[in-house]
């Protein structure tokens, strides 16, 4: 019968440069980071999954501060955590400069403050890679091409989530959706 390796002996091979042991690693603490990142986050799954990812990724990359190689679980914890802390910021400074682009847009003579309320939720509302299309797109008067070099996504994309915002927006305005 094999001996389970303790944490601290998986990272010490790990230390050795053994991808392995890291990984079994990972697969002995990962549950245990995603039911915390969960209840954290109060989100999906997926979004839970993508900052244990990060988090992992972050842990293999710094594995020599780990000062004491049997509290791994919680070290690794303690990663995830600043990455959640890090996404939530990073998410309110977005949602912040589209509630200032959306502040600072001109509002057409006759759009209440009701409508522009609507239309700030809808902003809101959309994912963010629409989000940011439209914004650089409608918002910032870029074109379809210099918005798709700087985001990174091909040109069609752009393009599709730039007249799907727009949809969105005008019928958060109540106006026809087919703009």
């Amino acid at each position: 019968m094999q001996h389970a390796m303790t944490d601290a002996e998986l990272v010490s091979r790990a230390l050795a440069g053994s991808d392995a042991a890291f990984s079994r690693l990972v697969e002995r603490h990962q549950a245990a980071v995603r039911a915390f990142l969960r209840r954290f986050l109060g989100s999906g799954w997926a979004e839970a999954d993508d900052v244990a990812q990060e988090a992992f990724v972050a842990g293999w990359a710094s594995l020599r501060s780990l000062k004491d190689p049997a509290g791994v679980r919680s070290w690794l914890c303690g990663i995830a955590w600043r990455k959640a802390q890090d996404r939530i910021r990073s998410a309110r400074r977005g949602a912040a400069r589209d509630s200032g682009w959306l502040e600072a847009v001109e509002t057409p003579a006759g759009i209440s403050a009701e409508e522009k309320m609507a239309l700030q939720a809808a902003m809101a509302e959309l994912p963010a890679d629409v989000r940011a299309c439209v914004a650089l797109c409608l918002g910032d008067g870029w074109s379809h091409g210099e918005a798709s070099e700087a985001l990174g996504l091909p040109l069609g994309t752009v393009k599709s989530h730039v007249a799907r915002g727009r949809a969105r927006l005008l019928k958060a305005l109540g106006g026809p959706d087919d703009a």
